[in-house]
């Protein structure tokens, strides 16, 4: 489905009923990520998947695509939806968004959910890693997709998701250069939101990869505890939905089941 929104189109996928769950991708993917996840909840829920900016079937709104401009695009979305309150699981890139969502948007959440991401941002060397990046891409858009994808497994894992790993590249292939240029800038100058999850009220969670080769792990460890979050540990890598995923599907149930069961006894 395309929503119109600011002179761009945003692409969006909606299926089933229920609450709502808003589903956010990560960098260099878009919302295909989440077929499978959806299918398993959407008997139970309202599950909405987005193409963030510059992503997908998503266009570009400018050379820099902030975390905030991500957020508001989904908030535009769920306006759209007439959907007033829902749960926000967040993939890497689609986490610093469902944060920026939070911060924006407080009164609407009912629950978040970081799939390998952080509430840390960038410290300098990873900002100059993504300088770096930018300069890449520019040069060769394709060699850069291809090898950003693969680093994103753990390495033992990335002779076994063969298939997996080709078909995430041939997704983030179609990443405009504009697209993938105005995340990288964004996420480089994403705020520091340890205070906005460290204050959430809804129910929060961390999934983390053991053996991320992006967010370290002992990393992750501090930030559950100084943001009194809770974390579920996985044995994998990045890409916890494909290297984790009957563990992953197991704990979101478990969360999303939690949150209902809370909404309802306010009520």
């Amino acid at each position: 489905m395309i929503l119109s929104y600011k002179g761009i189109k945003i692409n969006y996928n909606t299926v089933g009923k229920g609450a709502p769950v808003v589903f956010l991708h990560g960098f260099l993917e878009n919302s295909t990520m989440w077929e499978e996840t959806i299918l398993y909840f959407s008997d139970y829920y309202h599950c909405v998947s987005i193409d963030l900016l510059g992503h997908g079937d998503t266009e570009c709104l400018g050379y820099i695509h902030s975390m905030e401009d991500m957020a508001i695009a989904v908030k535009a979305v769920l306006d759209h939806l007439e959907i007033s309150n829902a749960a926000l699981i967040g993939h890497s890139m689609g986490g610093y968004t469902a944060l920026a969502f939070v911060d924006l948007f407080p009164d609407i959440v009912l629950g978040l959910v970081l799939l390998n991401s952080t509430s840390f941002p960038d410290n300098e060397e990873r900002k100059l890693n993504r300088t770096r990046a930018i300069d890449i891409v520019k040069k060769n858009p394709n060699a850069y997709t291809s090898m950003a994808i693969a680093n994103l497994f753990a390495e033992k894992n990335q002779s076994i998701f063969v298939n997996e790993i080709k078909q995430i590249k041939n997704q983030a292939s179609k990443t405009s250069l504009q697209g993938i240029i105005s995340a990288l800038e964004g996420m480089k100058i994403r705020k520091d939101r340890t205070s906005i999850l460290n204050t959430l009220e809804a129910p929060k969670i961390i999934f983390a990869g053991e053996l991320d080769p992006v967010l370290d792990y002992a990393q992750s460890l501090k930030e559950a505890e100084q943001c009194k979050t809770d974390l579920i540990t996985l044995g994998g890598g990045h890409m916890s939905y494909i290297e984790n995923k009957e563990e992953l599907l197991s704990g979101l149930q478990i969360f999303l089941k939690q949150i209902k069961e809370e909404k309802i006894g306010k009520l």
